[in-house]
């Protein structure tokens, strides 16, 4: 890498690790920046995945205020996130890369729908419980179900995760938004770690990248954390698709 492409590799990494704190979808930052850089899409996910742990355990770290008394729901759901981030990271390699090019610009086109329609997501569940539809406390098997398959997801390519966790946990769960999402920060730390682990054997890294994001995403992880309270969901709903959309041009070109 060129001195300034590891100065935009640093600086996604940066905004990855607070957008990933904050609301998820730090991928749609940091895979096209590295994909700018020459790296093959396979590469850049194995390292993005690798580097963004760090981000991902400041993240939880900086919301572990809310947390607290989610133990055991964070527990019962990080089984399903051990196995679908594995179950992930072996799709990825196991698919041919041709597969992985033609299914990665579907997965961004999708997450930026998520991320488009996350308002509207969130009126249905609130008009869903003005209703008399209780939440259950663990949100059942259904829930637990849909975290796993989001967690098979988040090992194959991670864009978007975040937004899968927290609709499908606000769906089923009675709870204040910010505390689904330090549950998504460490469910995402889960599976992020897990598809990193299985990558270090069987997988090319590209470590100066690995290096660049993981410092960023530290940082950044506290920074989101710090304040993400203060941000407007809309600004960081529209920098977001405007990002992804960039992705989704690069990608298809």
């Amino acid at each position: 890498m060129t001195p300034l492409e590891m100065l935009g590799v640093f600086a996604a990494g940066v905004g990855a690790g607070a957008m990933n704190a904050v609301v998820g979808s730090g991928t749609l930052v940091t895979f096209p920046v590295l994909l700018a850089t020459g790296l093959s899409p396979v590469t850049a996910t194995v390292s993005n995945a690798l580097g963004l742990i760090p981000g991902s355990i400041s993240g939880a770290i900086g919301y572990r205020r809310e947390l607290a008394g989610q133990g055991r729901r964070v527990r019962k759901f990080a089984v399903g996130a051990v196995l679908g981030g594995f179950c992930g990271a072996v799709l990825l390699l196991a698919l041919p890369a041709a597969a992985f090019e033609a299914i990665v610009p579907t997965l961004v086109g999708l997450a930026l729908l998520l991320v488009a329609l996350q308002p509207l997501i969130a009126k249905k569940v609130r008009d869903r419980r003005a209703e008399g539809h209780s939440a259950r406390p663990d949100g059942g098997r259904p829930l637990s179900a849909g975290l796993a398959l989001a967690s098979v997801y988040g090992g194959y390519f991670s864009a978007a995760q975040g937004i899968i966790y927290i609709s499908l946990m606000g769906l089923f769960l009675d709870e204040p938004l910010q505390r689904l999402n330090a549950v998504k920060n460490v469910l995402a730390a889960i599976v992020n770690t897990v598809a990193a682990a299985f990558f270090l054997f069987v997988a090319d890294f590209d470590w100066t990248a690995v290096a660049l994001i993981a410092a960023g995403s530290a940082l950044g992880g506290q920074l989101g954390a710090r304040t993400g309270r203060k941000f407007s969901p809309a600004v960081l709903r529209g920098l977001i698709v405007v990002i992804g959309t960039l992705a989704l041009v690069q990608l298809i070109g």
